[in-house]
């Protein structure tokens, strides 16, 4: 069981809540989900659940502002209501369809990150690549990785961004009994006070997670 009260990071940004008010998105004329009304806050873990193509990572995504709704309203509030344009600062993300630069090293990967979205002070690269388990391969191209080395790094980069939120699909992908271990020991040390919010069926990746948004209930 992880325990949310184990660790507390300084975050240079902050949020308040996010809002999802009748929050609909259809391609064509299907709807993918409508009728969705959900607060965020912080601190808190969530899962988005529901059968295999039922639209989790398309809410996923319209919570990021990488896909717009068509119907209803998000609103991300700091003090005060946070411009669209900026949301990108406020969160992290690691999805299947997100691809990391391949002829880069881990060192250079995360260095090259770390300029467009700043990582925990508390820890330098070194320590994160020791962390995740790839000193051995620190220096050798992404290319070259396992699946699951490559899932390790992705989860690097999201969780250790100096973000309040955290935006994680199918988190565990490619990893084995360790690397669900690492996961769990990532989420429990290091995001205490982020919004967390995971797309997943698998009860191993969300078990920690309270609030459960079951997408098949937005049809």
């Amino acid at each position: 069981m992880v325990n949310f009260a184990e660790k507390t990071n300084q975050m240079s940004l902050s949020i308040s809540k996010i809002v999802l008010s009748n929050a609909g998105k259809r391609f064509n004329k299907e709807w993918i989900f409508k009728g969705v009304n959900q607060v965020f806050l912080p601190g808190q873990p969530y899962a988005i659940i529901g059968s295999n193509g039922s639209g989790k990572s398309t809410l996923l995504q319209t919570i990021a502002s990488s896909m717009s709704l068509s119907a209803g309203q998000l609103e991300w509030h700091h003090t005060s209501l946070i411009n669209p344009e900026q949301i990108h600062q406020y969160f992290a993300i690691a999805t299947p369809y997100l691809e990391l630069i391949e002829e880069m090293s881990a060192v250079e990967f995360l260095s090259f990150h770390a300029q467009f979205k700043p990582l925990y002070a508390s820890v330098n690269i070194q320590d994160i690549i020791h962390i995740i388990g790839l000193q051995k391969n620190a220096h050798k191209k992404i290319r070259l990785f396992s699946s699951g080395m490559k899932q390790r790094l992705k989860l690097a980069q999201a969780i250790f961004s100096d973000t309040p939120v955290l935006l994680l699909d199918e988190p565990c992908t490619n990893l084995d009994k360790d690397g669900y271990a690492l996961y769990h020991s990532l989420i429990q040390t290091y995001c205490k006070d982020k919004t967390v919010i995971i797309c997943s069926n698998d009860e191993a990746e969300i078990s920690f997670c309270t609030e459960r948004i079951h997408i098949n209930d937005y049809k």
